[in-house]
C-alpha cells in the first residue's frame, strides 16, 4: 500500500524521525492485516451464502466471525487512514483562519484524538486481559473465546493513539 498523503512531510532525523518512520511502517503493516481480516470476512460471507442457500444447511459461526473480522479490519486499518489523511475531517474553520491559527487548531484536535484513543486503548487492553484470564466466551451457538475478537480492538486503538503522536511530531497535528 502506497502512502497517498496530500502533503510533503518534512524529513526528520534523530529519535523523532525514527519514531515517525517506525509508526508509519507499523501503520502500513496494520493496514495489510486489516485487508486480510476484511478479505476473510468477505470469503466467510460467501461461504455462508453458498452453504445456506445452495446446500440448504444451517450456519452457526459465519455471522459472528464476519462481525469480528470486519470490526477488527476497521480498527486495524484506522492508523493507516490517519497517517494518509484519508479520514473525514471538517476543516472549514481552520482553513478559513490559515497559518499559525490553523496549525494550533489542528494540533489541539489531534491532542483530543490522542487522548480519546489512549483512553480507549487502555480500556481495551484491560477488557482483553479480563476476557483472556476469565476464559470468557461469546455466549453464542458457536461460543468461541472472546479474546481473539478483542485483540484487534486493543492493538488497533493503541496503534491509532501512537499514530496521533507521530502526526503531532511530524507537525501535521
Amino acid at each position: 500500500m502506497a502512502t497517498t498523503t496530500t502533503h510533503t512531510p518534512p524529513a526528520r532525523s534523530g529519535l523523532i524521525g525514527g519514531y515517525i518512520r517506525a509508526m508509519d511502517k507499523l501503520s502500513r503493516l496494520s493496514a495489510y492485516i486489516a485487508s486480510a481480516l476484511f478479505i476473510a470476512g468477505v470469503l466467510v460471507i460467501c461461504q455462508m451464502v453458498f452453504t445456506r442457500y445452495v446446500l440448504g444447511w444451517s450456519t452457526s459461526w459465519q455471522t459472528e466471525f464476519t462481525i469480528f473480522s470486519v470490526t477488527g479490519a476497521m480498527l486495524m486499518g484506522s492508523p493507516y487512514v490517519l497517517m494518509t489523511g484519508g479520514h473525514v475531517a471538517i476543516t472549514i474553520l481552520p482553513d478559513a483562519i490559515g497559518g499559525l491559527g490553523r496549525k494550533i487548531m489542528l494540533t489541539i484536535a489531534s491532542l483530543f484524538g490522542f487522548a480519546f484513543c489512549a483512553a480507549l486503548a487502555y480500556a481495551s487492553w484491560v477488557y482483553l486481559f479480563e476476557a483472556l484470564h476469565g476464559e470468557w466466551t461469546t455466549g453464542s451457538v458457536w461460543n468461541p473465546p472472546l479474546w481473539p475478537a478483542l485483540l484487534p480492538v486493543a492493538v488497533g486503538t493503541t496503534l491509532l493513539a501512537l499514530q496521533y503522536v507521530a502526526d503531532i511530531l511530524r507537525g501535521e497535528g
